[in-house]
């Protein structure tokens, strides 16, 4: 092979190296863009009390943050959501306990009192049942104000459910999202874990779901 023709080797390697590099670097910063688009806040610096929404494979995470908040005084007691989904095996208890049972064990590991912790009568089978459920307990518990803790890809979805579920009953919320990092993966590095595409593409196809479904 003449030098000339090594070189124009090189060249081509090195043009469609660029593009290649350009393609990775986009494709990870839509990838970023996409999972922090999905995390939101409504601040809300007290509340009568939290509630922890329900999933089965970010209960650690979202159980820490409320504990974390409890002890910070932003709320006086703690309510979680049942979807009736049983966890793997317990050696302490000797059975197969539900994923809310688990919460709430989580919760006592973490300095919250028993007395301090509830649970939504009924199960639940999405965001926006668990929303119904909630307003009905808040309503019949008299509370004025909710703080809603869940994991930072749904809580956009968890706002705009709640926000509109709870329309006309003057019970003031918030949303707290728990950042990324313990169980959910770090948006940038989603796209890497199974979980990570339930969490943020999976995430896209709730959404349109939901405005379609409970507009």
């Amino acid at each position: 092979m003449s030098r000339s023709s090594v070189w124009s080797f090189f060249e081509a390697v090195w043009r469609w190296g660029k593009w290649a590099l350009v393609f990775v670097i986009g494709a990870w910063l839509v990838a970023w863009v996409a999972a922090h688009a999905l995390i939101v806040t409504s601040e809300l610096r007290t509340a009568d009390a939290m509630v922890v929404l329900a999933g089965s494979s970010t209960y650690l995470e979202r159980t820490h943050r409320a504990a974390e908040l409890f002890h910070e005084g932003r709320a006086a007691r703690i309510i979680l959501t049942n979807d009736n989904l049983k966890s793997g095996w317990s050696v302490e208890r000797g059975l197969n306990p539900l994923f809310v049972e688990r919460a709430a064990d989580e919760l006592k590991r973490r300095g919250v009192p028993e007395d301090k912790i509830e649970v939504v009568p009924g199960g639940v089978i999405n965001t926006y049942d668990e929303a119904s459920r909630v307003r009905r307990y808040a309503t019949e518990q008299g509370l004025h104000s909710i703080l809603v803790v869940t994991s930072g890809y749904q809580s956009r979805r968890a706002r705009w459910t709640f926000e509109r579920v709870f329309q006309g009953s003057e019970i003031a919320l918030g949303i707290e999202p728990v950042a990324p990092g313990e169980e959910a993966p770090n948006p940038g590095t989603w796209w890497r874990y199974r979980l990570g595409w339930e969490l943020v593409p999976g995430e896209y196809l709730k959404l349109m779901y939901y405005r379609i479904h409970y507009r």
